[in-house]
Protein backbone atom coordinates (compact mmCIF):
# COMPACT_ATOMS: atom_id res chain seq x y z
CA UNK A 1 0.00 0.00 0.00
CA UNK A 2 2.79 1.79 0.95
CA UNK A 3 4.87 1.97 -2.28
CA UNK A 4 1.43 1.91 -4.37
CA UNK A 5 0.22 5.25 -3.05
CA UNK A 6 4.02 7.30 -2.58
CA UNK A 7 4.46 6.26 -6.42
CA UNK A 8 1.33 7.82 -7.64
CA UNK A 9 2.42 11.35 -5.76
CA UNK A 10 5.50 10.91 -7.97
CA UNK A 11 5.81 13.75 -10.98
CA UNK A 12 2.66 15.35 -10.14
CA UNK A 13 1.55 18.79 -11.51
CA UNK A 14 0.34 20.52 -8.79
CA UNK A 15 1.32 22.48 -5.67
CA UNK A 16 -0.11 20.26 -3.27
CA UNK A 17 -1.01 16.29 -3.70
CA UNK A 18 -2.48 14.73 -0.72
CA UNK A 19 -3.95 10.82 -0.86
CA UNK A 20 -6.22 9.05 1.41
CA UNK A 21 -7.19 5.47 1.76
CA UNK A 22 -9.53 4.02 3.98
CA UNK A 23 -10.10 0.56 4.64
CA UNK A 24 -12.80 -0.80 7.56
CA UNK A 25 -15.54 -3.13 9.16
CA UNK A 26 -18.77 -2.27 10.20
CA UNK A 27 -21.29 -3.93 12.47
CA UNK A 28 -24.92 -2.61 13.06
CA UNK A 29 -27.64 -3.87 15.02
CA UNK A 30 -31.33 -1.93 15.40
CA UNK A 31 -34.12 -2.62 17.74
CA UNK A 32 -37.33 -0.67 17.12
CA UNK A 33 -39.68 -1.81 19.90
CA UNK A 34 -40.09 -6.06 19.46
CA UNK A 35 -38.42 -5.67 16.16
CA UNK A 36 -34.93 -6.50 15.36
CA UNK A 37 -35.20 -4.16 12.46
CA UNK A 38 -31.26 -4.05 11.14
CA UNK A 39 -28.28 -6.73 11.73
CA UNK A 40 -25.10 -7.01 9.69
CA UNK A 41 -21.62 -6.64 9.05
CA UNK A 42 -19.82 -4.25 5.72
CA UNK A 43 -16.51 -4.17 4.74
CA UNK A 44 -15.98 -0.65 3.10
CA UNK A 45 -12.86 0.25 1.37
CA UNK A 46 -11.93 3.16 -0.75
CA UNK A 47 -9.90 6.75 -0.83
CA UNK A 48 -9.47 10.19 -2.27
CA UNK A 49 -7.14 12.39 -3.91
CA UNK A 50 -6.88 16.22 -3.04
CA UNK A 51 -4.89 18.56 -5.32
CA UNK A 52 -4.09 22.05 -4.92
CA UNK A 53 -3.16 24.85 -7.90
CA UNK A 54 -3.24 28.17 -7.74
CA UNK A 55 -5.43 28.02 -4.47
CA UNK A 56 -8.09 25.88 -6.15
CA UNK A 57 -8.89 22.47 -5.23
CA UNK A 58 -9.55 19.46 -7.25
CA UNK A 59 -11.02 16.41 -5.51
CA UNK A 60 -11.77 13.10 -6.55
CA UNK A 61 -12.65 10.21 -4.25
CA UNK A 62 -12.75 6.28 -5.64
CA UNK A 63 -13.30 2.20 -4.97
CA UNK A 64 -10.33 0.89 -6.93
CA UNK A 65 -7.09 1.51 -5.95
CA UNK A 66 -5.65 0.16 -9.11
CA UNK A 67 -5.74 3.24 -11.41
CA UNK A 68 -4.67 5.71 -8.49
CA UNK A 69 -2.15 7.49 -10.65
CA UNK A 70 -5.02 8.74 -13.06
CA UNK A 71 -7.16 9.72 -10.06
CA UNK A 72 -4.21 12.04 -8.72
CA UNK A 73 -3.83 13.19 -12.80
CA UNK A 74 -7.70 14.27 -12.60
CA UNK A 75 -7.92 15.98 -9.53
CA UNK A 76 -4.82 18.21 -10.66
CA UNK A 77 -6.56 19.08 -13.55
CA UNK A 78 -9.60 19.79 -11.92
CA UNK A 79 -7.89 22.40 -9.70
CA UNK A 80 -6.24 24.00 -12.59
CA UNK A 81 -9.39 24.81 -14.03
CA UNK A 82 -10.32 26.48 -11.04
CA UNK A 83 -6.95 27.81 -9.64
CA UNK A 84 -6.35 31.42 -9.95
CA UNK A 85 -4.72 32.70 -7.01
CA UNK A 86 -1.87 31.15 -4.47
CA UNK A 87 -2.07 28.25 -2.94
CA UNK A 88 -2.11 29.10 1.00
CA UNK A 89 -1.17 26.01 3.54
CA UNK A 90 0.22 26.44 6.81
CA UNK A 91 3.62 24.49 7.61
CA UNK A 92 3.52 21.24 9.38
CA UNK A 93 6.22 18.76 10.15
CA UNK A 94 6.85 16.10 7.76
CA UNK A 95 5.73 12.77 9.70
CA UNK A 96 6.27 9.10 9.38
CA UNK A 97 4.30 7.01 11.44
CA UNK A 98 2.14 4.18 12.36
CA UNK A 99 -0.77 4.74 14.88
CA UNK A 100 -2.05 1.64 16.34
CA UNK A 101 -4.74 1.08 18.38
CA UNK A 102 -5.32 -0.97 21.93
CA UNK A 103 -8.50 -1.74 23.68
CA UNK A 104 -9.07 -4.10 26.59
CA UNK A 105 -11.95 -6.10 24.42
CA UNK A 106 -11.77 -5.84 20.80
CA UNK A 107 -15.18 -5.33 19.55
CA UNK A 108 -14.37 -8.17 16.31
CA UNK A 109 -13.45 -10.62 19.01
CA UNK A 110 -16.82 -11.19 20.03
CA UNK A 111 -19.27 -13.14 17.88
CA UNK A 112 -22.21 -11.30 15.75
CA UNK A 113 -24.80 -13.68 17.70
CA UNK A 114 -23.50 -12.43 21.45
CA UNK A 115 -23.73 -8.52 20.10
CA UNK A 116 -27.36 -9.18 18.99
CA UNK A 117 -27.83 -11.37 22.89
CA UNK A 118 -26.74 -8.45 24.45
CA UNK A 119 -28.71 -5.75 22.44
CA UNK A 120 -32.06 -8.07 22.89
CA UNK A 121 -31.45 -8.29 26.49
CA UNK A 122 -30.86 -4.44 27.33
CA UNK A 123 -34.57 -3.84 24.95
CA UNK A 124 -36.24 -6.41 26.63
CA UNK A 125 -35.48 -4.58 30.16
CA UNK A 126 -37.07 -1.12 28.59
CA UNK A 127 -40.12 -2.63 27.05
CA UNK A 128 -40.92 -5.25 30.45
CA UNK A 129 -42.65 -2.16 31.75
CA UNK A 130 -46.54 -1.65 30.70
CA UNK A 131 -46.11 2.52 30.37
CA UNK A 132 -43.61 1.97 27.70
CA UNK A 133 -45.12 2.16 24.44
CA UNK A 134 -41.56 1.70 22.14
CA UNK A 135 -38.56 1.21 22.51
CA UNK A 136 -35.00 2.18 20.51
CA UNK A 137 -31.50 -0.15 20.89
CA UNK A 138 -28.75 0.73 18.35
CA UNK A 139 -25.32 -0.87 18.75
CA UNK A 140 -22.60 0.01 16.23
CA UNK A 141 -18.89 -0.64 16.36
CA UNK A 142 -16.78 -0.25 13.64
CA UNK A 143 -12.43 -1.19 12.63
CA UNK A 144 -11.13 1.19 10.55
CA UNK A 145 -7.70 1.96 9.33
CA UNK A 146 -6.53 5.44 7.53
CA UNK A 147 -3.60 5.70 5.07
CA UNK A 148 -2.15 9.69 4.11
CA UNK A 149 0.42 10.49 2.34
CA UNK A 150 1.30 13.88 0.43
CA UNK A 151 3.76 15.43 -1.34
CA UNK A 152 5.84 17.09 1.31
CA UNK A 153 6.95 13.44 2.02
CA UNK A 154 4.40 12.38 5.38
CA UNK A 155 2.88 9.04 5.42
CA UNK A 156 0.84 8.27 8.56
CA UNK A 157 -1.32 4.77 9.08
CA UNK A 158 -4.12 5.68 11.54
CA UNK A 159 -5.97 2.52 13.33
CA UNK A 160 -9.22 3.38 15.42
CA UNK A 161 -11.43 1.07 16.58
CA UNK A 162 -15.15 2.74 17.61
CA UNK A 163 -17.68 1.23 20.20
CA UNK A 164 -21.22 2.39 21.15
CA UNK A 165 -24.57 1.66 21.79
CA UNK A 166 -27.83 4.22 22.09
CA UNK A 167 -31.14 3.17 24.25
CA UNK A 168 -34.07 4.61 24.10
CA UNK A 169 -37.56 4.84 26.14
CA UNK A 170 -40.31 5.92 25.27
CA UNK A 171 -43.22 6.05 27.53
CA UNK A 172 -47.23 7.04 27.04
CA UNK A 173 -50.45 7.60 28.76
CA UNK A 174 -53.08 8.62 26.92
CA UNK A 175 -52.06 11.55 24.64
CA UNK A 176 -49.11 12.25 26.57
CA UNK A 177 -45.89 10.84 25.18
CA UNK A 178 -42.37 11.40 27.51
CA UNK A 179 -38.69 9.52 26.44
CA UNK A 180 -35.43 9.11 27.69
CA UNK A 181 -32.15 8.67 26.26
CA UNK A 182 -28.54 7.36 26.91
CA UNK A 183 -25.79 6.44 24.47
CA UNK A 184 -22.55 6.19 25.06
CA UNK A 185 -19.57 5.78 22.04
CA UNK A 186 -15.62 6.11 22.12
CA UNK A 187 -12.30 4.41 21.35
CA UNK A 188 -12.15 2.68 24.26
CA UNK A 189 -13.79 -1.19 23.32
CA UNK A 190 -16.46 -3.40 23.82
CA UNK A 191 -16.45 -2.76 27.56
CA UNK A 192 -18.52 0.25 26.99
CA UNK A 193 -21.35 -1.57 26.28
CA UNK A 194 -21.71 -4.11 28.57
CA UNK A 195 -23.29 -4.66 32.19
CA UNK A 196 -25.65 -2.05 31.08
CA UNK A 197 -28.82 -3.54 32.43
CA UNK A 198 -28.90 -0.91 35.74
CA UNK A 199 -28.88 1.83 32.86
CA UNK A 200 -31.75 0.58 30.97
CA UNK A 201 -33.60 0.42 33.90
CA UNK A 202 -32.94 4.08 34.93
CA UNK A 203 -33.42 5.30 31.04
CA UNK A 204 -36.84 3.36 31.00
CA UNK A 205 -38.17 5.35 34.36
CA UNK A 206 -36.85 8.58 33.70
CA UNK A 207 -39.38 8.42 30.34
CA UNK A 208 -42.41 6.93 32.61
CA UNK A 209 -41.08 9.87 35.44
CA UNK A 210 -41.59 12.52 32.58
CA UNK A 211 -45.31 11.46 32.42
CA UNK A 212 -46.22 13.22 35.87
CA UNK A 213 -43.93 16.11 35.56
CA UNK A 214 -45.45 19.52 35.14
CA UNK A 215 -45.05 21.50 32.51
CA UNK A 216 -42.62 24.59 33.15
CA UNK A 217 -43.58 27.95 33.68
CA UNK A 218 -42.02 29.82 31.13
CA UNK A 219 -39.24 32.64 31.81
CA UNK A 220 -36.15 33.60 33.03
CA UNK A 221 -34.08 31.44 35.73
CA UNK A 222 -30.98 30.87 37.27
CA UNK A 223 -30.29 27.82 36.01
CA UNK A 224 -27.84 24.96 36.57
CA UNK A 225 -26.97 22.32 33.88
CA UNK A 226 -25.56 19.12 34.05
CA UNK A 227 -21.91 18.05 32.45
CA UNK A 228 -23.98 16.68 29.54
CA UNK A 229 -26.02 19.58 28.96
CA UNK A 230 -23.33 21.74 29.44
CA UNK A 231 -21.06 19.94 26.37
CA UNK A 232 -23.71 20.02 23.74
CA UNK A 233 -23.83 24.01 24.78
CA UNK A 234 -20.00 24.34 24.18
CA UNK A 235 -20.09 22.25 21.30
CA UNK A 236 -23.51 23.31 19.99
CA UNK A 237 -23.50 27.35 20.75
CA UNK A 238 -19.84 28.19 20.51
CA UNK A 239 -17.52 25.42 18.84
CA UNK A 240 -19.31 25.53 15.78
CA UNK A 241 -18.06 29.72 15.76
CA UNK A 242 -15.10 29.11 16.58
CA UNK A 243 -14.25 26.95 13.21
CA UNK A 244 -11.68 29.24 11.19
CA UNK A 245 -13.83 28.34 7.84
CA UNK A 246 -16.93 29.84 9.75
CA UNK A 247 -15.57 32.93 11.05
CA UNK A 248 -13.17 33.10 7.85
CA UNK A 249 -16.54 33.50 5.66
CA UNK A 250 -18.57 35.69 7.71
CA UNK A 251 -17.60 39.42 8.33
CA UNK A 252 -19.86 39.65 11.32
CA UNK A 253 -18.58 36.82 12.94
CA UNK A 254 -14.77 37.69 12.11
CA UNK A 255 -15.88 41.17 14.34
CA UNK A 256 -17.38 39.09 17.09
CA UNK A 257 -14.86 36.40 17.22
CA UNK A 258 -11.45 38.92 18.28
CA UNK A 259 -9.31 37.39 19.95
CA UNK A 260 -8.19 38.78 23.02
CA UNK A 261 -12.01 40.24 23.48
CA UNK A 262 -13.76 39.10 27.08
CA UNK A 263 -16.28 37.03 26.67
CA UNK A 264 -16.67 35.60 30.50
CA UNK A 265 -15.72 35.73 33.92
CA UNK A 266 -11.42 34.49 34.70
CA UNK A 267 -13.20 31.02 35.84
CA UNK A 268 -14.50 30.05 31.97
CA UNK A 269 -12.20 28.50 29.84
CA UNK A 270 -13.27 26.22 26.77
CA UNK A 271 -11.24 23.91 25.01
CA UNK A 272 -10.85 21.21 21.97
CA UNK A 273 -8.23 18.44 22.90
CA UNK A 274 -8.13 15.96 19.87
CA UNK A 275 -5.35 14.81 21.28
CA UNK A 276 -7.69 12.91 24.04
CA UNK A 277 -6.75 8.85 24.06
CA UNK A 278 -9.68 7.05 24.18
CA UNK A 279 -12.48 9.65 23.55
CA UNK A 280 -14.89 9.69 20.72
CA UNK A 281 -13.05 12.24 18.88
CA UNK A 282 -9.31 11.37 19.05
CA UNK A 283 -6.90 11.58 16.58
CA UNK A 284 -3.33 11.49 16.64
CA UNK A 285 -3.44 13.61 13.64
CA UNK A 286 -5.89 14.72 11.61
CA UNK A 287 -7.13 14.07 8.21
CA UNK A 288 -4.59 16.84 6.68
CA UNK A 289 -1.44 15.25 8.69
CA UNK A 290 -1.67 17.76 10.88
CA UNK A 291 -0.43 16.68 15.11
CA UNK A 292 -3.59 17.03 16.76
CA UNK A 293 -3.11 19.09 20.22
CA UNK A 294 -5.21 20.63 23.21
CA UNK A 295 -6.41 24.24 22.29
CA UNK A 296 -7.84 26.86 24.07
CA UNK A 297 -10.41 28.98 22.01
CA UNK A 298 -11.46 30.90 25.70
CA UNK A 299 -9.01 31.28 28.41
CA UNK A 300 -9.25 32.63 31.54
CA UNK A 301 -12.51 34.33 30.13
CA UNK A 302 -10.69 35.26 27.05
CA UNK A 303 -11.09 34.24 23.31
CA UNK A 304 -7.74 32.75 22.93
CA UNK A 305 -7.89 30.76 19.76
CA UNK A 306 -9.86 29.39 16.82
CA UNK A 307 -10.24 25.68 15.57
CA UNK A 308 -8.02 25.80 12.24
CA UNK A 309 -7.70 23.41 8.68
CA UNK A 310 -3.86 24.20 7.02
CA UNK A 311 -5.71 26.50 4.64
CA UNK A 312 -7.51 28.16 7.29
CA UNK A 313 -4.53 28.83 9.64
CA UNK A 314 -2.57 30.46 6.82
CA UNK A 315 -5.23 32.52 5.54
CA UNK A 316 -5.91 34.19 9.02
CA UNK A 317 -2.18 33.93 9.90
CA UNK A 318 -2.44 31.99 12.58
CA UNK A 319 -1.36 28.25 13.71
CA UNK A 320 -2.92 25.22 12.00
CA UNK A 321 -4.18 23.11 15.25
CA UNK A 322 -5.02 19.59 13.49
CA UNK A 323 -9.00 19.98 13.41
CA UNK A 324 -9.33 19.38 9.46
CA UNK A 325 -11.67 16.53 9.24
CA UNK A 326 -13.33 13.99 6.44
CA UNK A 327 -16.25 11.90 7.41
CA UNK A 328 -14.63 9.37 5.22
CA UNK A 329 -13.23 8.76 1.77
CA UNK A 330 -15.80 10.27 -0.11
CA UNK A 331 -15.24 13.80 1.91
CA UNK A 332 -12.89 16.42 1.30
CA UNK A 333 -11.57 17.01 5.02
CA UNK A 334 -13.07 20.78 6.39
CA UNK A 335 -12.81 22.11 10.17
CA UNK A 336 -14.27 20.59 12.68
CA UNK A 337 -14.13 20.03 16.79
CA UNK A 338 -13.02 16.92 18.01
CA UNK A 339 -13.27 16.88 21.43
CA UNK A 340 -14.95 20.10 23.12
CA UNK A 341 -15.17 20.74 26.70
CA UNK A 342 -15.75 23.43 29.58
CA UNK A 343 -12.36 23.19 32.06
CA UNK A 344 -14.11 22.66 35.25
CA UNK A 345 -13.05 24.81 38.56
CA UNK A 346 -13.90 24.36 42.54
CA UNK A 347 -17.52 24.62 43.58
CA UNK A 348 -19.35 21.69 44.65
CA UNK A 349 -22.59 21.15 42.88
CA UNK A 350 -24.29 21.31 46.67
CA UNK A 351 -22.92 25.34 46.81
CA UNK A 352 -23.70 25.92 43.88
CA UNK A 353 -27.62 24.47 44.61
CA UNK A 354 -27.63 26.37 48.08
CA UNK A 355 -27.13 29.36 46.32
CA UNK A 356 -30.16 29.27 44.29
CA UNK A 357 -33.60 31.28 45.64
CA UNK A 358 -35.40 30.33 42.53
CA UNK A 359 -34.37 28.51 39.89
CA UNK A 360 -34.10 25.04 37.30
CA UNK A 361 -31.51 22.38 37.60
CA UNK A 362 -31.50 21.25 33.93
CA UNK A 363 -30.22 17.83 32.79
CA UNK A 364 -29.15 16.28 29.42
CA UNK A 365 -29.97 17.62 25.73
CA UNK A 366 -32.78 16.58 23.66
CA UNK A 367 -32.08 18.05 20.90
CA UNK A 368 -31.01 21.46 19.87
CA UNK A 369 -30.65 24.07 17.02
CA UNK A 370 -28.02 27.58 16.65
CA UNK A 371 -28.48 30.27 14.26
CA UNK A 372 -25.55 32.57 14.50
CA UNK A 373 -24.73 33.25 17.89
CA UNK A 374 -28.55 32.21 19.31
CA UNK A 375 -29.55 29.08 20.48
CA UNK A 376 -32.47 26.58 21.53
CA UNK A 377 -32.09 23.67 23.48
CA UNK A 378 -34.51 21.56 24.84
CA UNK A 379 -33.45 19.42 28.42
CA UNK A 380 -33.93 15.81 28.93
CA UNK A 381 -35.07 16.53 32.48
CA UNK A 382 -35.02 18.95 34.56
CA UNK A 383 -36.40 20.29 38.53
CA UNK A 384 -37.20 23.39 40.08
CA UNK A 385 -35.17 24.82 42.50
CA UNK A 386 -35.99 26.43 45.77
CA UNK A 387 -34.85 27.91 48.70
CA UNK A 388 -31.20 25.67 47.54
CA UNK A 389 -32.77 22.53 47.37
CA UNK A 390 -34.19 20.40 44.31
CA UNK A 391 -37.82 20.16 44.58
CA UNK A 392 -40.71 18.84 41.64
CA UNK A 393 -39.74 17.58 38.74
CA UNK A 394 -40.74 19.89 35.11
CA UNK A 395 -40.77 19.22 31.71
CA UNK A 396 -40.61 20.60 28.59
CA UNK A 397 -37.90 22.79 29.82
CA UNK A 398 -36.22 24.56 26.45
CA UNK A 399 -33.60 27.19 27.06
CA UNK A 400 -33.30 30.14 24.25
CA UNK A 401 -30.57 33.15 24.29
CA UNK A 402 -27.38 34.05 22.72
CA UNK A 403 -24.42 32.41 23.93
CA UNK A 404 -22.29 35.39 24.27
CA UNK A 405 -24.51 36.50 26.58
CA UNK A 406 -25.22 33.54 27.88
CA UNK A 407 -21.39 33.00 28.62
CA UNK A 408 -21.17 36.77 30.44
CA UNK A 409 -23.55 35.19 32.48
CA UNK A 410 -21.99 32.30 34.21
CA UNK A 411 -21.72 32.81 37.79
CA UNK A 412 -20.25 29.02 39.08
CA UNK A 413 -18.17 26.74 37.45
CA UNK A 414 -18.19 22.89 38.94
CA UNK A 415 -15.48 20.28 39.92
CA UNK A 416 -17.19 17.29 38.28
CA UNK A 417 -16.11 17.28 34.71
CA UNK A 418 -17.53 15.12 32.27
CA UNK A 419 -17.07 13.88 28.65
CA UNK A 420 -19.55 12.17 26.66
CA UNK A 421 -19.13 10.22 23.57
CA UNK A 422 -22.21 8.64 21.45
CA UNK A 423 -23.56 7.63 18.24
CA UNK A 424 -24.79 10.54 17.21
CA UNK A 425 -21.65 12.49 16.09
CA UNK A 426 -21.49 15.98 14.24
CA UNK A 427 -23.21 17.40 11.09
CA UNK A 428 -21.45 20.21 9.02
CA UNK A 429 -21.12 20.92 5.47
CA UNK A 430 -23.16 18.19 4.37
CA UNK A 431 -20.90 15.55 6.55
CA UNK A 432 -23.13 13.56 8.95
CA UNK A 433 -22.09 11.94 11.55
CA UNK A 434 -18.63 12.79 12.61
CA UNK A 435 -18.17 11.32 15.97
CA UNK A 436 -16.59 13.70 18.18
CA UNK A 437 -17.38 13.86 21.85
CA UNK A 438 -18.14 17.34 24.70
CA UNK A 439 -18.51 17.64 27.95
CA UNK A 440 -17.98 20.24 31.25
CA UNK A 441 -18.97 19.91 34.70
CA UNK A 442 -22.40 21.40 36.31
CA UNK A 443 -22.30 25.25 35.32
CA UNK A 444 -24.55 28.11 36.60
CA UNK A 445 -25.92 30.40 34.26
CA UNK A 446 -27.88 33.49 35.65
CA UNK A 447 -30.73 34.96 33.24
CA UNK A 448 -31.82 31.77 31.13
CA UNK A 449 -34.98 32.97 29.21
CA UNK A 450 -37.04 29.27 30.16
CA UNK A 451 -39.96 28.45 27.74
CA UNK A 452 -41.82 25.42 27.33
CA UNK A 453 -43.32 23.63 24.02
Amino acid sequence: MEKLIKDALKSVKADYVEIRVQEGVNTGITYVGKELENIGENNTFGGCVRASVRGGWGFVAFNDIANLSRYVEIACEQAQFVGKEKSLLAPVPVIHDFVKTKVEIDPADISLTDKQAICNGYNNIILSSKQIQTSNVRYLDSHGTVYFANTEGSFIVQETIFCGISLLAMARDGMNIQQAYHSVGDLRGFSNVQHMENRCQEVTKRAIDQLTAKPVIGGKYTVIVDPKLCGVFVHEAFGHLSEADFIYENKKMREIMTLGKRFGIDALSIVDDGSLVGEAGYNKYDNEGTPTQKTYLIKDGVLASRLHSRETAAKMQEKPTGNARAIGYGHAPIVRMTNTYMEPRDCAFQKMLSEVDTGIYAIGALGGQTNMEMFTFSAEEAYMIKNGKLQEQIRDVVLTGNVFETLMNIDAIGNDLAIHGGLGGCGKGGQSPLRVSDGGPHVRIRNVVVGGR
